[in-house]
């Protein structure tokens, strides 16, 4: 009886059922209860019960004792690579239900570790996660981090420069993104489908973040690098080119290079018919076309 009660509370001290709030730790104090009666019973049946069966329990029972006794230990979770301790869900606090993003899935558990241990593309890919929730804050040290252990990556140049741009600073997104320009033109022109696509991304936002400072002549320089490129032939590169195209007819027509904005207005609007309106609207001298332009194009990302 002694080796039951022990066992039960054991498993119970170890478990987080009981320290759960809501409905789960209601029942889970409602079966320990159940258990503890239990007790009453059992301890009349053990006079009926055979010897041999009876040295089975206590010494089942004993060996479960031991068992949870050194699952306890630290040194024995340590060894087995166990956390600590199981905080529940309701008691964690901000920071480290925040710490859970950065973990790994394997297929026998999932492992916590330290965001300085990640790659960085794992942090990129991280960035990019707190990003789509509108998160401008959280992404900039894991991008720093992605370059001081890989100062050529371009990805994260480029995402560092559209998160500087979003959050208004504008000469250290030109000072990002030139950067991922440089490096993609430092083994000649790019050809590689990829490479090209991030040459388009950051040309266009480069461009937007020059234009923003009034810096129209380097904005157009940088947009024209866009127009001078052939059509690509992925789906997503070609999408990037012909925004790109629309951001560079808006940055022409606000200096009053029409013809040309009309130009390049035309190949976007044969990719994409939304764009025939604005292509009329400046065929005809409309003095709407060039806010309607500007909200035309998609959002800064």
């Amino acid at each position: 009886m002694l080796h039951y009660l022990a066992a039960m509370s054991l498993s119970f001290g170890a478990s987080s059922l009981g320290k759960e709030n809501g409905l789960l730790g209601l029942l889970a104090k409602y079966y320990k209860s159940y258990l503890n009666l239990m007790t009453l019973p059992l301890f009349f049946l053990g006079y009926y019960i055979p010897q041999g069966s009876l040295v089975y329990w206590v010494t089942n029972s004993s060996f479960s004792i031991v068992q949870q006794l050194a699952l306890k230990h630290p040194a024995s979770r340590t060894m087995l690579g166990l956390p600590d301790k199981v905080v529940p869900a309701a008691a964690r606090k901000p920071e480290e239900i925040d710490t859970l993003e950065t973990t790994l899935e394997s297929p026998a558990k999932q492992l916590k570790i330290s965001v300085e241990n990640l790659t960085p593309k794992e942090l990129i890919a991280l960035s990019v996660k707190f990003l789509s929730k509108g998160d401008k804050e959280r992404p900039i040290p894991l991008l720093q981090l992605a370059l001081n252990k890989e100062p050529d990556n371009i990805n994260a140049l480029i995402l560092m420069g559209q998160t500087q741009l979003q959050k208004g600073l504008l000469e250290e997104a030109v000072e990002y993104l030139e950067c991922a320009i440089s490096k993609l033109f430092l083994a000649g022109h790019p050809t590689e489908p990829e490479a090209i696509d991030l040459l388009i991304v950051a040309s266009q936002w480069s461009g937007v973040a020059c234009i923003r400072q009034e810096k129209w002549e380097e904005g157009i320089a940088h947009l024209e690098r866009i127009g001078n490129l052939k059509e690509p032939e992925e789906p997503k590169s070609k999408a990037h080119y012909y925004d790109g195209l629309v951001v560079l007819a808006s940055a022409l027509c606000n200096v009053g290079r029409n013809a040309e904005a009309e130009k390049y207005l035309r190949l976007a609007a044969a990719h994409n018919p939304q764009y025939n309106e604005l292509l009329e609207q400046l065929e005809n001298n409309d003095e709407d076309f060039v806010s309607d332009l500007s909200s035309s194009r998609r959002r800064d990302y």
